[in-house]
């Protein structure tokens, strides 16, 4: 059990997320599709699909087709098509011909809202997502845009009935841009508009008026409140959006091409005999929206199931243009994030700010049997990610203005293909690729319980960032106003950074990593040299007790106990260090220092002083267990916008509210850095915030 918790703890450090800390969310319940998640992780744009179309929406072998022609829409387009769907019991981002095969073929596929996602999810069961639980899963998977057909709304008769579609208040709470051709026609367009006003939803129609599309027709005789013209005004709507973190949806309302509108005066005329008829028989509910659009469909002789294919046709295009400008501008804007700091350009030799460390490739191996066969082959999912402390610190430091020299080292193989690739936002000038060596990676296996079963890992070339290899930066070393190390790198690089550090008075930081690793610069007087470090409570522990200094056998729990002993335990770092940054988990975090007007001091000093010491406690920003997606990365985000904020001058307070927001971006995300991490989303100035809780240190 001992070494089954060590390896977890490994397991975390390095950018890898186990089963429990994912929630059980993305390794059983969720898969992407790897062209998804490499679309993703490249930051190209992806366009989700829904699959009630499939299943419910057309007859075979109709919904194939036009679910293949779709997707094939999107593709010529420029993006990445990601039809959601449930097969057998999993959640899937972006299905294979084969999974797009069986749905469309299906007779017993349910129609999957979220109400519905619990129970399909625990029955093992197949079905086509609707807007809401397509929008679920795409807000999951980190894709801003997602293309319907139409959605669901209040029904004819719902202020009676009060039969209001999930899709309305999915719209309300769920941050995705929904490309559609309106509402559906069979419903009441006028309530569904005033619905989605109370749910704080954002309608604009796309194109040169501000008529409101009925979905066969384009007018409804009601108008949006908004209007945008093209992909890059609908972009930038949809960027506003996601910027202001409001957690509410976009509908972009997308009318029906005018070649095909010709024939909704008849449609709108079957729609009516149509609902006559369903109100006969007594069909309700889910059944209603199937029951007529196969009735319009015998009335119109088949006229409105091609209108209906034209304008999903219509809205990929459209929805997938959106996209690829919303891609292109969010690149943009990182990319002059980050060669622009208050108007000056910053080249690779300017760099303010060195990052020393690990860089590797992760693999996540889960069966999908509660046991694990050795010896043989079992079912299951592979997931690929790209960590490393010093890559991860490095990766916020570059989505925040910042142009970090990274240094690191990579073998001369796919791997570190793959790692460059996905590094292009970043300076890798300095990351050495050796010949006759591998990338390192890691790699764990792990029941469909959760438990770990084996892991295996191939670090050895972190030991070639060397001091020999370091000193060719010595230039940039000097120069920078922080240097950070992690904790993988070799004891004698660090003692060489900390050597020319108490010679030219340079701040550096440095991150642990591990409570086995902590160590490494306290095995010699090479810590008196550090300014920063930000530890958990452990791993403070552990650098106590390499100094032979007194530290507790058990950590305490409670949160006043929690932060008395982060306190005694800094207090003899202090005599050196300049700042200690403690990381307490879900509880938040200690900054230790320098008093400066009952603040605690951040900025990087000039030279040592005699000084009074005080702490301040900051509690972590709320992250719902639902919410949660990943916690390998949290605290290199968290290190990565303190060390952005210092960089900026920006009070102690500002830059512990820009690292707090940071690690929530990252919980939520996916990735171990949030893609869309940038300055405005950190920005600290859009929310209320306590005081923090102000401590001597004696």
């Amino acid at each position: 059990m001992r070494m089954l918790k060590r390896a977890s703890e490994l397991i975390l450090r390095r950018g890898i997320t186990t089963y429990q800390s994912r929630l059980c969310k993305n390794d059983s319940l969720f898969r992407v599709h790897p062209s998804v998640s490499q679309a993703l992780a490249e930051n190209k744009p992806v366009v989700a699909l829904e699959s009630t179309i499939i299943t419910h929406g057309m007859p075979y072998p109709h919904n194939l087709s036009t679910a293949k022609e779709v997707e094939a829409i999107v593709r010529a387009e420029g993006a990445t098509p990601a039809t959601v769907g449930v097969i057998e019991g999993e959640v899937c981002v972006g299905l294979s011909s084969e999974e797009l095969n069986h749905l469309a073929r299906c007779k017993s596929s349910l129609k999957v809202s979220r109400r519905d996602l619990p129970y399909v999810i625990s029955k093992g069961l197949s079905g086509g997502t609707t807007v809401s639980a397509t929008m679920i899963a795409a807000h999951r998977a980190g894709i801003p845009v997602f293309v319907t057909g139409g959605i669901g709304g209040v029904h004819r008769d719902g202020e009676n009935s009060l039969d209001i579609s999930a899709d309305l208040m999915e719209l309300g709470r769920t941050p995705i841009a929904v490309v559609s051709a309106g509402v559906k026609s069979i419903l009441d367009i006028g309530r569904t508009l005033e619905f989605l006003e109370t749910q704080g939803v954002c309608v604009a129609t796309y194109g040169a008026s501000k008529n409101f599309p009925a979905f066969f027709s384009p007018q409804s005789g009601f108008t949006s409140p908004y209007q945008v013209c093209n992909p890059e005004e609908a972009a930038k709507l949809i960027a506003s959006t996601l910027s202001l973190g409001l957690q509410s949806g976009v509908l972009l309302a997308v009318p029906i091409p005018e070649e095909h509108a010709a024939v909704g005066q008849q449609i709108e005329e079957a729609i009516q005999a149509a609902i006559t008829e369903a109100s006969a028989k007594g069909v309700t509910g889910r059944d209603v929206t199937p029951f007529i659009l196969q009735k319009v469909n015998d009335l119109t002789k088949g006229k409105s199931l091609q209108a209906n294919i034209a304008l999903i046709h219509n809205n990929a295009k459209t929805g997938s243009q959106i996209a690829c400008a919303l891609s292109k501008q969010m690149n943009e804007r990182k990319l002059k994030g980050k060669t622009h700091h208050h108007g000056k350009h910053t080249s690779d030799s300017e760099s303010d700010i060195v990052v020393i460390g690990g860089i590797n490739v992760d693999f996540i191996a889960k069966g999908k049997t509660k046991t694990l066969q050795f010896g043989q082959t079992n079912s299951g999912s592979v997931c690929q990610s790209f960590g490393g402390v010093g890559r991860n610190i490095a990766d916020s430091l570059s989505r925040l203005g910042r142009r970090p020299l990274f240094i690191s080292a990579t073998g001369a193989d796919s791997h570190s293909d793959a790692v460059f690739n996905y590094c292009k936002h970043m300076n890798t000038s300095a990351v050495a690729r050796l010949e006759d060596q591998s990338t390192a990676t890691y790699c764990v296996v792990i029941a469909e319980s959760g438990e770990m079963s084996l892991g295996l890992g191939d670090m050895d070339i972190h030991q070639q960032i060397t001091e020999q290899y370091v000193s060719q930066f010595e230039t940039q070393l000097l120069s920078a106003t922080l240097v950070c190390l992690d904790g993988n790198i070799p004891t004698s690089t660090i003692d060489y950074v900390c050597s020319i550090a108490s010679k030219q008075n340079l701040n550096v930081w440095y991150e642990p990593t591990d409570s086995e690793k902590a160590c490494k610069p306290f095995l010699s007087d090479a810590w008196k040299s550090l300014a920063y470090s930000s530890p958990n409570l452990a791993e403070l522990r552990t650098m106590n007790k390499t100094l032979g200094l007194p530290t507790p056998e058990v950590l305490p729990s409670s949160l006043d106990e929690v932060l008395s002993v982060a306190v005694a335990l800094s207090r003899p770092l202090l005599e050196h260090l300049h700042c200690l940054v403690v990381t307490l988990g879900a509880s938040g975090l200690l900054v230790c220092g320098e008093h400066d007007a009952g603040s605690v001091n951040l900025q990087p000093r000039k030279q040592k002083r005699r000084r009074r010491l005080c702490a301040l406690y900051y509690p972590a920003l709320t992250v719902t267990a639902e919410e949660t997606m990943n916690v390998s990365g949290a605290g290199d985000s968290l290190a990565g916008a303190l060390m952005a904020g210092i960089l900026q001058n920006r009070d102690t307070d500002t830059c512990v509210q820009m690292g707090l927001l940071a690690a929530r971006q990252s919980l939520v995300s996916p990735h171990p850095i949030a893609p869309t991490l940038t300055l405005d989303s950190v920005d600290p100035n859009r929310g209320q915030w306590p005081k923090p809780r102000f401590m001597w240190i004696d």
